[in-house]
């Protein structure tokens, strides 16, 4: 595997093990910084196991931070190949939450997600197994043709409604695209792309790789 598949496959053991053993220091050790609070946190009276632990790790470095830059990069991206789009920013910055609801339409940080169906069931005509998997493909419901009138266009008067976060159920994300976009543009009002955006090789993130720009002021 190369491109993000490969660096997953490569580096994601390496990461879990140095977390196990960061787990058995801080079980003998215990400090004052985060890890310590975690590893010996209790919930009903139990104290959490160590593959809760690192799980507990993994989403407090990856959440909120990768999904966020990528949807962050192409939204900013969609903005600079629109400036009319950019400027109803700048003269009014009360727009920049629709600006975060369409940016996560467009770009969810990922292109899917797979699950595993609990029961028998039906939905659409399309019988589904107890145990088959499902996939959810953001990339295609959020720019459904039957929903949303020029489905590729990035326009911040849209009332987008999108489903970037699954079936509308609770989630707080660790990451605040809105405060990069407010920062973004007061600090850099002039900036512009300059060069060619490459995306990463992936079927799962569907972020840019790179993103060269000129931070005019």
């Amino acid at each position: 595997p190369h491109g993000f598949e490969g660096a997953v496959e490569r580096d994601v053991p390496e990461v879990f093990e140095r977390c196990r053993k960061l787990i058995a220091e801080r079980q003998e050790r215990p400090t004052d910084d985060l890890t310590s609070v975690l590893v010996h946190a209790e919930v009903d009276g139990e104290q959490l196991e160590e593959h809760e632990i690192v799980m507990g790790f993994f989403l407090l470095v990856a959440a909120g931070n990768d999904s966020t830059k990528a949807t962050y990069c192409s939204g900013m991206r969609a903005l600079m190949e629109d400036r009319d789009q950019l400027q109803l920013l700048l003269d009014d910055p009360s727009l920049i939450p629709d600006a975060v609801e369409e940016a996560l339409r467009m770009f969810p940080a990922f292109a899917h997600f797979r699950r595993t169906a609990t029961c028998d069931t039906e939905v659409h005509g399309q019988k589904i197994k107890e145990g088959e998997k499902v996939v959810m493909w953001y990339v295609s419901s959020n720019r459904d043709e039957s929903r949303y009138e020029e489905p590729d266009r990035f326009d911040l008067r849209r009332e987008a409604e999108h489903q970037a976060f699954g079936a509308g159920g609770r989630h707080f994300c660790l990451g605040t695209l809105k405060v990069m976009l407010e920062e973004t543009l007061r600090r850099f009002p002039g900036i512009e792309i300059a060069g060619t955006p490459l995306h990463a090789e992936s079927l799962f993130i569907n972020q840019l790789k790179t993103l060269p720009v000129r931070l005019a002021p």
